[in-house]
């Protein structure tokens, strides 16, 4: 594995600076992956040379969250408002248009590196106690290069506060089959159930998936818009799978474990340098959790959770 610093040189020095930090790379086999310092992100999985998922520019900070990973709670927070024991918390809002606090309170900070080897590397930050976020809290991220070439990622909250505290973990991968159409891939969802959002994408109600939104038999990705949390995954042999498949046979998938009982998926036209992206998040809670309850966990103090998923690709034509 190899790193490369933005914080100890410089463009005077003659090497390369990065808007998001420390980048580590991870390389096995054909298989290569770079996470920043930046959110503990990914900012590029590959295999032989095919990007799996969106990446950006050295001098960018992740357009559209990508690759960033959330904590702790993953997607919105209704008005940043939400009650403790009757009393009211205010978290800042970071989701001006819809008046949310959105994916989170480390989208903005560097994560430490806490252990590296050839094919992993793991980075942690700390959430300290707040104004609407009363916890001392530390998410730690840990990417791997399986034996098979596919990434896992390891997300864990180790809870130091006197009292339980409540998170939503997950992360904000695109994914994408090299340079192929994203309009010509089809996208298929192990989801029953749709979360059905207001014009804030605050969840009001759910269900069962149909028409656009029940993608189990797949979907051609140009002929969608939408931005919608789905549940009631199928999980198999422990994971959950959702893939981009394009017409030659080749595919991409992000699998996700059972604590993660929620995805995200986001089709848009305004991630910067593509005629469309395919964002498939996974998740351990919907939106606005800490108002609805819905997938929100309790960490008891001194405890810790983990949740796992990763991205696997089959890239030998049919």
């Amino acid at each position: 594995m190899t790193s490369t610093s933005s914080a100890d040189t410089g463009v005077a020095s003659g090497f390369q600076t990065y808007a998001t930090g420390r980048q580590y790379e991870i390389r096995r086999g054909d298989a290569l992956a770079i996470v920043t310092e930046l959110a503990a992100g990914l900012r590029l999985y590959s295999r032989a040379g095919v990007a799996l998922t969106e990446t950006y520019g050295n001098d960018e900070i992740p357009p559209g969250a990508a690759g960033i990973t959330l904590a702790p709670w993953a997607n919105r927070v209704e008005d940043g408002v939400w009650y403790l024991d009757g009393k009211k918390q205010q978290l800042d809002i970071t989701e001006v248009s819809r008046n949310n606090a959105s994916h989170g309170l480390l989208r903005n900070s560097a994560y430490n590196l806490v252990d590296e080897s050839e094919f992993s590397v793991t980075l942690e930050a700390t959430v300290f106690p707040q104004h609407g976020y009363p916890f001392l809290v530390r998410h730690r991220v840990q990417y791997t290069l399986a034996e098979d070439l596919g990434l896992e990622v390891s997300q864990m909250l180790i809870n130091h506060s006197a009292a339980p505290a409540p998170f939503v973990l997950g992360a904000h991968p695109y994914l994408r089959l090299g340079d192929m159409a994203v309009d010509d891939l089809i996208l298929t969802v192990a989801a029953g159930t749709r979360l059905v959002a207001d014009e804030r994408l605050i969840p009001r109600s759910s269900e069962p998936v149909s028409g656009d939104s029940d993608f189990r038999a797949g979907q051609r990705v140009g002929d969608l818009d939408i931005d919608v949390a789905l549940t009631d995954l199928a999980f198999d042999g422990g994971s959950a799978r959702h893939t981009l498949r394009a017409p030659d046979g080749r595919s991409v998938t992000l699998w996700q474990d059972e604590s993660c009982g929620y995805v995200h998926v986001f089709v848009t036209t305004e991630l910067p340098g593509r005629p469309r992206a395919v964002a498939i998040e996974p998740m351990t809670g919907p939106a606005n959790a800490f108002n609805t309850g819905d997938g929100l966990r309790w960490l008891p103090p001194g405890e810790s959770f983990s949740m796992s998923w990763g991205i696997s690709a089959g890239l030998d034509e049919a």
